[in-house]
């Protein structure tokens, strides 16, 4: 785990010069006319993640909240 948080603070984020080498590549490789297709891939991608993650979220706090009806109903009587 250590090692993994020293490679992080090690290498970190990129900056301006690594992010613009990136987007260099990027356009390279793909081409103009293809980015706007990644783009929108990987915003239906997040956009499913998010709607994934919620759903959990929602289960397990439906899941808390029987839960707690529960242990109320069983100190009540």
């Amino acid at each position: 785990m250590m090692e993994m948080l020293g490679f992080i603070l090690l290498f970190g984020m990129p900056g301006g010069p690594e992010w613009l080498i990136i987007i260099l590549f990027v356009i390279i490789f793909f081409g103009a006319k293809k980015i706007p297709e990644l783009a929108r891939g990987l915003g239906k991608g997040i956009r499913e993640f998010k709607d994934a993650t919620k759903g959990v979220k929602d289960e397990i706090e439906e899941g808390i909240k029987s839960t707690e009806k529960e242990v109320k109903k069983a100190t009540e009587d």
